[in-house]
This record gives C-alpha cells, sequence and structure tokens, in this order.
C-alpha cells in the first residue's frame, strides 16, 4: 500500500500550539503509512524540526487566514483585513490548486483557514479535513464561519468535546468529527545553564506560559501576589514567559496603565508586587521555564482549562491551577485545582497547603503524569489521527 499523501496547512509556523500539535502528531505516525508535507504561513522554529525527521515544510507567507472576534465592530476590522489579504493571495491559491492534484488529502490545522477551504471545496473534489481547536464568541460572523466549516469540511478533528458543542451550537446542526485530544509530552531541556539558573531561585515557583490577553486572565496573577503581600507569604515566585503588552482599550487600572505605553510588568509595579514576579517576555524554549516551576497557573476569563500549556505542564508532571468546570485535564485533588470562578484567595490558601505537603504535592505531580500519559499519549493520539484521514480518504 502507497503511503498516503497529506498537506498540511500550518498557520503559525511553531510559535503557538497548533502548530506544536500538528508536528507532534507527524512526528510519531509510520512513514511508510504517510508522506506528509506541510505549508506553513510563518517561518518559524518548526521547520528546522521537520527537517530533522526529514518531513518538507514550505514557507507559505501570502496563505489567507481569518477567524471570528467577540466585539463587531473588531470583526469589521478583521474581515477587512482579509479581504485585502485574499486580494493578494491570488498567486497562492493558484498555486494551492495547481498542487493540491499530488496529495490524497488537505489538512487545515486551523480554523482560521475556513474561508480558504470553502474555496478549495468549490473547485476540487479531494478530502478536506480540519482541526477544530477554539470556542468562538456568539456572533453573526461566528455563525457564519461555523456553518461554513460545516458544509465544506469531510472531517472534523476537535481537541476536546467542548469545541464540537460550540460549533454546532453556533451553527445549528451537527457536524461530522472526532475528538482527538492534543499531544503532550515531557520536556527534553538541553539549556541546563538557564535551567540551573532558574532552580537556583529557593521560592515555590508558579510558572505563566502565556502572552497577555485579558481573556487568558494574566493579570489576575497580580490579584495573587497581593493576597500573598497581605499574608506575608514571601516564598512564593511567579515565573511569566510571554509578552506582557497590554491593549489601550482595556477597562480600569489596567487601561490606565496601556495608555500611558505600560505593560503587565508596570502594573505589577504600580500594585506593589514586582518581588513576586519574575517576567521573562518572549521565550524560545518556555518548556525550560515549566521544567523549573512547581505549578503552572492558568487562571482564564474563558473556562477552558486544556489550552496546550496546561498540557505540556501535566505531561512535565506539574500540577494545574485553572478556572472553568470541565475536569478532563485539570482536576481538583488529582491533577492540581480546577476553581469554578476565580478566586485569588482561594488560589492562594491552595499554594500555601501545597508549598507546606510535599506528600501531596507528590500526588498531585504523578496524578499530572499519568492524566498526560493515557489522554495524550504521542503514539494513540497521532494513530487515532491517521486513522481519520485514512478514513476520509477512502471515501
Amino acid at each position: 500500500m502507497k503511503p498516503l499523501k497529506v498537506l498540511c496547512l500550518d498557520l503559525e509556523g511553531g510559535f503557538g500550539g497548533s502548530s506544536r500539535s500538528l508536528f507532534e502528531s507527524l512526528k510519531h505516525m509510520d512513514r511508510n503509512a504517510i508522506d506528509p508535507t506541510v505549508w506553513c504561513r510563518k517561518d518559524g522554529p518548526v521547520r528546522p524540526r521537520y527537517d530533522e525527521i526529514d518531513i518538507k515544510t514550505v514557507h507559505q507567507p501570502q496563505m489567507p487566514r481569518v477567524s471570528s472576534l467577540p466585539r463587531f465592530s473588531r470583526n469589521m476590522i478583521v474581515y477587512g483585513i482579509f479581504i485585502r489579504d485574499w486580494l493578494c493571495a491570488e498567486g497562492f491559491r493558484e498555486q494551492l490548486l495547481n498542487a493540491a492534484n499530488e496529495y490524497d488529502l488537505i489538512h487545515f490545522n486551523h480554523e482560521g483557514l475556513f474561508f480558504l477551504a470553502r474555496w478549495l471545496r468549490r473547485r476540487l473534489s479531494i478530502p478536506l479535513t480540519m482541526h477544530i481547536r477554539t470556542n468562538l464568541y456568539p456572533s453573526c460572523f461566528a455563525r457564519f464561519q461555523e456553518r461554513t466549516i460545516i458544509e465544506n469540511l469531510d472531517h472534523l478533528v476537535f481537541i476536546t468535546e467542548n469545541e464540537r458543542q460550540s460549533l454546532e451550537r453556533l451553527a445549528g446542526r451537527v457536524s461530522v468529527g472526532t475528538v482527538i485530544h492534543n499531544i503532550a509530552e515531557p520536556p527534553n531541556s538541553d539549556e541546563h545553564c538557564w535551567l540551573e539558573k532558574l532552580t537556583r531561585d529557593p521560592r515555590f515557583k508558579i510558572a505563566s506560559l502565556s502572552n497577555y490577553a485579558w481573556f487568558r486572565g494574566t493579570d489576575r496573577l497580580v490579584e495573587i501576589a497581593e493576597v500573598l503581600k497581605r499574608r506575608r507569604c514571601t516564598q512564593f515566585v511567579f515565573f511569566v514567559a510571554g509578552t506582557m503588552s497590554l491593549t489601550r482599550s482595556l477597562e480600569g487600572e489596567l487601561g490606565e496603565v496601556a495608555r500611558r505605553g505600560g505593560t503587565l510588568v508596570d502594573f505589577a509595579k504600580r500594585r506593589g508586587v514586582e518581588d513576586w514576579f519574575c517576567f521573562f517576555g518572549h521565550v524560545d524554549r518556555p518548556d525550560i521555564v515549566l521544567e523549573a516551576s512547581q505549578v503552572l497557573i492558568k487562571p482564564t476569563r474563558e473556562a477552558n482549562p486544556w489550552s496546550r500549556d496546561i498540557l505540556e505542564a501535566l505531561a512535565a508532571r506539574v500540577p494545574v491551577i485553572s478556572c472553568g468546570t470541565d475536569s478532563t485535564f485539570v482536576e481538583t485533588g488529582a491533577t492540581g485545582m480546577l476553581q469554578d470562578e476565580f478566586d485569588a484567595e482561594g488560589v492562594a490558601d491552595f499554594l500555601i497547603r501545597l508549598a507546606d505537603d510535599p506528600d501531596k504535592f507528590d500526588q498531585l505531580r504523578s496524578g499530572a503524569k499519568m492524566r498526560a500519559e493515557f489522554l495524550c499519549g504521542g503514539i494513540d493520539r497521532s494513530a487515532d489521527l491517521l486513522s481519520v484521514w485514512r478514513m476520509s480518504a477512502s471515501r
């Protein structure tokens, strides 16, 4: 049997979780069974990693993408930019149309490529699959996006059941798809100098691995630090990796800091808790920060405790603190602490208890690793995705 020839379209080039998830999936697949090619919109760090495992990549900066946002005004802006990019991408679209005949299937690795999938479906009968990785906020734009996806893709791959339910609710119809959790594996750090420097800090280290966004709740770390300061708990420190830029449209004190050109770093200083933070900015290897930490925190306002950083933490035996009601990954007492609603006092209580109870900490570390191995093992999840591709290509 000839290997299945699959073209994967990747938006992030290794700078985001969707791109890293695709890489992990392809890395574990039997190359006698599949012959993949990856087109990357961004020329990022994932391309050299593909070279190491002999998977061809092509940089395609004109790949047009768009995804719906919560506010009507924001949607008008992003869709306006998309129309401009779409018109400028005629050469890319022609190249994709010509190349498609060489493949058995095309996989769109992010729902932001939904309009491109719609355009290709009207011109070719090749099987098309797509990863669904986010839950959109209800709007006419989101409903259009989700209906377009269901109408034009042969099979959808959801990272959790939540994404399936969200898509079907917005589209008002049933989808054809499979839930396959993202792969997460323990880090393999080779940058020991930096790691040793981080681990020399004697404090109890709490990692945050997200660029600032209000929906991700990163500013809530400052609230927790204020509680710890008030209780005179100086044995804790937040290791924050990511860009901490604030948008001027933020409300309240955050907006004030942003309009003066400040970042979340300045916000922490303004609240007098800078001693509880180490802000690293963008780092190429966030897994090193994770490996040096005792706990990961993701106080999301979107109630979605299953993001890439959470899965990678569990795989690294790092318990997680997050918010939401889905305990598939983060479960209080088993893999960390999950709050229905964010409560800074409750987080502080949990951290203090955990720092004082090494037996409980070890129990959570073991539970995190077991949960990641069971739900996010590379070999099993890659086999699931390959099975979906085979099934779709055979129809």
